[in-house]
């Protein structure tokens, strides 16, 4: 069984998302053109025959190489195999590895087509969906990147089996978001279901991905390139990258988490949602075994905040939560904000 998902792109073409049993029909997916693939260790290691059966390339693991060194010595690499604009560069893995991947596609020889075998959750549901390639600069998070959407992304659940389970939770917290933004459907089943149900039931699995990446596909559809309504899909973002940023104890969807129950508290305090529905949040966040508190010092992540990417001079656009399925994106003071933490 499969679900695919298509969004527009600007230039006029689609960008298909598959969910479903699609590693074994990988080929049929791919343009009748020389592939690269670039990935990394341990994914080249895990899917090492379907990799091996490609020209590649493999980078660092890990936040610290989503830099622009990595892609600077993925362009070496292509310029030394002598890729042309005739190529197709294929990401192979998790986030950083489609994000790395993307922003190189879209910039060597001023662009060239891509697409994503997305393995991890987090890949599958946010990073590789939506066009927004990127790495980091002196740590902070996406500061240099483009948007430019795949050609498709596929995200085989069975992918998934493997995945540690902190990996796991940390991309249920970007599906749980999107249940906040847009779908209170979604986010009732993180009620109703316990951890294990959405590891072990692969339908209930595919249910919750699909049903998240449905949200983000609406969203970008409307607005590509962040200009409104996709700034909605920052939710608890401004937070969590802020805590990135001072800290290396957290997964990004660990981050995400936490920045989500805090802007839930900051909705609570500008008046926009209940306090018993901001405890519903920090409720199932916490019952997929995701953190809610980061333990850094406000004053820290707030100073990092105003060097976030989503500043705009002495104002930050925030997402405040109104109830479980809607969402307002509004432009706030940094010295407003401080004041909500004093």
């Amino acid at each position: 069984m499969k679900e695919i998902i298509e969004v527009k792109r600007g230039a006029g073409g689609l960008s298909r998302i598959v969910v479903g049993d699609v590693i074994g029909e990988l080929r049929s997916y791919l343009p009748q053109r020389r592939v690269i693939v670039v990935t990394d260790a341990n994914v080249h290691r895990r899917y090492k025959p379907i990799i091996d059966s490609f020209e590649h390339i493999i980078i660092g693991m890990g936040e610290t190489n989503k830099t622009l060194y990595t892609v600077e010595k993925i362009y070496d690499e292509l310029i030394a195999l002598g890729a042309d604009r005739e190529c197709f560069i294929l990401g192979f893995g998790g986030g950083i590895v489609t994000d790395v991947t993307g922003f190189v596609a879209s910039t060597y020889m001023r662009g060239l087509h891509f697409g994503f075998v997305a393995t991890t959750l987090l890949a599958q549901v946010d990073a590789s969906v939506g066009g927004k390639n990127g790495v980091n600069v002196e740590g902070y998070k996406n500061m240099v990147g483009v948007f430019n959407q795949p050609e498709f992304v596929l995200c085989d659940t069975s992918l998934l089996k493997t995945l540690p389970e902190r990996e796991f939770r940390a991309g249920l917290a970007e599906i749980i978001k999107a249940g906040i933004i847009a779908d209170p459907t979604l986010f009732s089943l993180f009620e109703d279901h316990a951890l294990d149900e959405f590891r072990q039931d692969g339908a209930l699995l595919t249910r919750i991905i699909t049903a998240s990446i449905r949200v983000k596909a609406q969203i970008v559809e409307a607005d590509e390139r962040e200009a409104g309504v996709r700034k909605k899909l920052n939710l608890g973002h401004t937070f969590a990258h802020a805590i990135e940023k001072c800290s290396s104890e957290f997964l990004h969807g660990e981050a995400v988490a936490i920045g989500t129950v805090m802007m839930a508290g900051v909705s609570v305090r500008l008046g926009t949602l209940t306090e018993d529905e901001a405890a519903r949040i920090s409720r199932v966040i916490a019952k997929m075994g995701l953190p809610t508190e980061s333990g850094v010092d406000i004053k820290r992540l707030l100073k990092a905040l105003k060097l976030d990417k989503k500043r705009d001079a002495d104002q930050i656009s925030l997402v405040l939560v109104h109830r479980i399925g809607s969402c307002e994106i509004r432009k706030t003071s940094f010295a407003d904000l401080e004041k909500l933490f004093v």
